[in-house]
């Protein structure tokens, strides 16, 4: 099988043509796919029309999947997360986050498919957390050497919308009591590059251990500000069918939610990860 790759920006992302998803893909495609993703942290594919079936099984060729504590899972594959945001259930993930920080191994990579589109807007963001790094001055990068920072799901999941539901209430209490605070590296290594990033985000992270309140107040808002920044992030114009593979190890995105009252519907596999160091 031959895969044509156009990469799209200078930090991350490249189009992947030449593959359907859906069929059973032999083991020196998957693992060409994984070097892919790894080199430019994010691939899209045109014209993927998934089932929730075969999405799942493609996430699962690349390891074990997650099953997410809180979000709305598909009825038959809990595997496969729904993010289903309109009038009546707004958006929630229009703000710069990793997925699943608050996990003590976040995970590996995010599988995104379009199932249901708006008129106008529903665009996502990436940012590449190692050329954020890459981009600090040697002074910032041996000060952020050693610290630690707490991530926590309520940040993301604040009790007001989730825990309010008397029908959902049950499984929000036990979701946070699963997942009490974690703590990261504020510098992440790469597994598969040794390649460093930034691994907080504005989504999960609340403050950095090792520092005074209002110190880790000013890091933090100045690294979240500096991973937002151009000339390290893309945005992707879904089409229906779109899926998008990102290395969650070293990425951040952001749901752009400019289309209320219209209706945007994407289905979400998530590979478990490793511990970060």
């Amino acid at each position: 099988m031959t895969l044509t790759v156009s990469r799209l920006t200078r930090a991350l992302g490249a189009v992947v043509e030449g593959v359907n998803l859906g069929d059973e893909l032999p083991a020196a495609t998957i693992d060409q796919l994984a070097e892919l993703l790894v080199l430019h942290h994010i691939l899209f594919f045109r014209d993927q029309p998934l089932t929730p079936r075969s999405q799942m099984r493609f996430a699962a060729r690349f390891g074990d999947l997650h099953v997410h504590p809180i979000y709305p899972l598909h009825p038959e594959l809990p595997e496969i997360l729904v993010i289903d945001t309109h009038a009546d259930f707004l958006p929630d993930n229009d703000n710069w986050h990793t997925d699943v920080t608050f996990s003590p191994t976040p995970p590996l990579a995010g599988i995104l498919a379009a199932k249901q589109l708006p008129s106008v807007g529903g665009d996502t963001l990436w940012s590449s957390s190692i050329a954020a790094y890459d981009a600090l001055s040697p002074a910032m990068k041996r000060q952020l050497e050693g610290l630690t920072a707490e991530h926590s799901v309520v940040k993301s999941f604040p009790v007001g919308r989730w825990g309010a539901d008397p029908s959902f209430k049950e499984r929000y209490d036990r979701a946070v009591a699963k997942h009490p605070p974690v703590i990261h590296p504020v510098v992440r290594t790469h597994p598969v590059t040794k390649r460093k990033g930034l691994f907080v985000n504005d989504g999960f992270t609340t403050h950095i251990n090792d520092l005074d309140p209002r110190e880790s107040d000013a890091l933090l808002r100045f690294l979240f500000a500096h991973c937002a920044r151009p000339e390290f992030t893309l945005r992707w114009h879904w089409r229906l069918d779109d899926v998008a593979f990102w290395d969650n190890r070293s990425t951040q995105h952001y749901a752009v939610a400019d289309y209320l009252p219209e209706r945007r519907v994407m289905h979400r596999a998530t590979v478990n990860g490793d511990r970060p160091y």
